[in-house]
C-alpha cells in the first residue's frame, strides 16, 4: 500500500483507498477529526468475531480461550501503536468515560486546597471530569490559557498555574479542533518537577503521526481507535504500577488485576478485535517497513504524516488565493486539521453548501468549546477540514473548487 519512506518516494493512496468501502459513495471526506472510515479489513475483523465462539474469557473451554487471545492480542496491539507496556493498556467505551472514571478515581487521593490544571485548547473530555472531580473534593481547577492570534499553547502557558499544590495536569497531544500540537514533552517536565501526573488526550494526535508515550512524557495517555481506522471503543495507557496505585470503584466480584480492575463489565471482544486489525492496517501503510510491528508502525505513520502535511500544504496555499475565508489554524507544530472562518458568513451555510457537493466539512465547535468560545466562536463553532491516510489530491482539489463557488455566491 505505498513505496518505501526515503526520500522521492511515493505513498499509494490509491491503493490504500481501495481498502475503504465507504468511499465508493463518492463524498470527499474531510470529517476524519470526528471519526474516520474504516477499512474492509477492520469490518472483516469485527463480522468475524461476531459469527464465531465466544464466551467471558476463561481457559476451559475454547469459547472462553478465543476471547481471552482477542483481549490480549488487542493491548498488544495498542502497546506497539503507542510504546506503552500491553498489561497497562485499558479498554472502555470511549476516551471521555475512561477519563471520568480515572478523575473520579485520582479524586478520592486529593484533599481541599490542591490543584488541576486544564486547558482552554482541550476538548471537554479533557476539562470536564477534571473540574467536576476537583469540584467534589474542594481542589481548585486551574486554567491555561492559549494564544487565539497564533493559536499556540506553550510551556510557559502551563508553567505559571504549576505550583507546590498541583496534583494533575490535563493537556491535549494535539487540538482537535485547530490542529495545534502543543510542547507536551515540556509541559510534562515541567509538571512533573512539582510532582504532578500528566494526563495527555491524544485522541487527535494518534491520527497523524507516530506516538511515544514515554518521550511525551504522559504518565496516563488517552485515545479512541475511531479515529485512527477502527471501531468505537476507547483505550487508557499508563504504567502498570501506576494503575496498581490506584483503586478505582468496581463490581465486588470482577477482577482485581491491572489493567481488568478498570474495566467495567465485559469488555466488547468484536471492538476489540477491530482495534487489533486497525493497528495491523497502519502497520502496513509503508509496505517496505520490516522489523517488529512497533518498529513498522514507526515508519508507517511517518509515511502518513508525510502524505497528509502535503496535502495540508497545498489547502494552506489554496486557501490563501480565496478572498473572504480566514484560517484559524496558524501553530507552527500542528496536524493536518484547519479550522476556517467566514467574515459575515454563517459556517453552517458553507458546511451545508460543501455537502451538497460531496464534501464532507462539518461545522461546529466539536466539543472543543472552550477552544471555540476563546477564539470568538462561542457555541456554535466554525468549518473543520480535516485530513486522513485516505485523502487525495482529488479530495482537496474539490474542496477548494467547492469554497471558492461557495464565497463567489453573493
Amino acid at each position: 500500500m505505498g513505496v518505501g519512506t526515503g526520500m522521492g518516494t511515493t505513498y499509494d493512496v490509491r491503493a490504500v483507498r481501495a481498502h475503504f468501502p465507504a468511499l465508493a459513495a463518492g463524498a470527499a471526506h474531510f470529517d476524519g477529526p470526528g471519526g474516520s472510515q474504516v477499512p474492509d479489513t477492520v469490518a472483516a475483523a469485527v463480522a468475524g468475531t461476531l459469527l464465531s465462539p465466544l464466551a467471558n474469557r476463561g481457559s476451559v473451554t475454547a469459547a472462553e480461550r478465543a476471547a481471552d487471545a482477542i483481549v490480549l492480542a488487542a493491548r498488544a496491539a495498542m502497546g506497539d501503536l503507542l510504546g506503552a507496556d500491553p498489561r497497562g493498556v485499558v479498554f472502555g467505551r470511549s476516551m471521555t468515560a475512561l477519563t471520568f472514571d480515572l478523575a473520579r478515581t485520582l479524586a478520592a487521593t486529593w484533599r481541599a486546597g490542591d490543584e488541576v490544571i486544564v486547558t482552554r485548547l482541550d476538548h471537554d473530555a479533557n476539562i470536564r471530569p477534571w473540574v467536576y472531580a476537583a469540584e467534589a473534593v474542594g481542589a481548585t481547577v486551574r486554567w491555561a490559557d492559549f494564544d487565539p492570534r497564533t493559536a499556540e499553547l506553550t510551556v510557559a502557558d502551563v508553567a505559571r498555574e504549576l505550583s507546590s499544590r498541583t496534583r494533575v495536569v490535563a493537556v491535549t497531544g494535539a487540538s482537535n479542533l485547530l490542529g495545534t500540537r502543543p510542547p507536551v514533552p515540556l509541559i510534562a517536565a515541567a509538571a512533573h518537577e512539582r510532582g504532578a501526573l500528566v494526563v495527555v488526550d491524544g485522541v487527535h494526535l494518534t491520527a497523524h503521526t507516530p506516538v511515544d508515550v514515554a518521550a511525551l512524557g504522559a504518565d496516563v495517555y488517552a485515545c479512541s481507535p475511531y479515529k485512527f481506522l477502527g471501531p468505537h471503543c476507547g483505550v487508557l495507557a499508563a504504567a502498570p504500577d501506576l494503575l496498581e496505585s490506584l483503586t478505582p470503584h468496581k463490581l465486588l466480584p470482577s477482577p482485581d488485576s491491572v489493567p481488568e480492575r478498570f474495566e467495567l463489565g465485559t469488555l466488547p471482544y468484536e471492538l476489540l478485535a477491530g482495534t487489533t486489525a486497525a493497528v495491523d492496517f497502519l502497520a502496513g501503510l509503508d509496505p517496505a517497513a520490516t522489523g517488529t510491528r512497533r518498529e513498522r508502525l514507526t515508519a508507517s505513520m511517518t509515511v502518513v504524516e508525510r502524505h497528509e502535511d502535503r496535502l495540508r500544504h497545498r489547502i494552506d496555499d489554496g486557501l490563501a488565493q480565496l478572498s473572504g475565508v480566514v484560517v484559524h489554524s496558524r501553530a507552527q507544530s500542528r496536524t493536518p486539521t484547519m479550522l476556517l472562518s467566514f467574515p459575515g458568513r454563517d459556517p453552517q451555510d458553507a458546511y451545508r453548501f460543501l455537502a451538497e457537493r460531496g464534501v464532507n466539512a462539518p461545522a461546529g465547535t466539536f466539543y472543543a468549546l472552550e477552544a471555540s468560545r476563546r477564539l470568538g466562536f462561542g457555541d456554535r463553532g466554525s468549518l473543520r477540514v480535516g485530513l486522513a491516510p485516505y485523502t487525495d489530491d482529488g479530495d482537496v482539489d474539490r474542496l477548494l473548487a467547492a469554497l471558492g463557488d461557495f464565497l463567489a455566491r453573493p
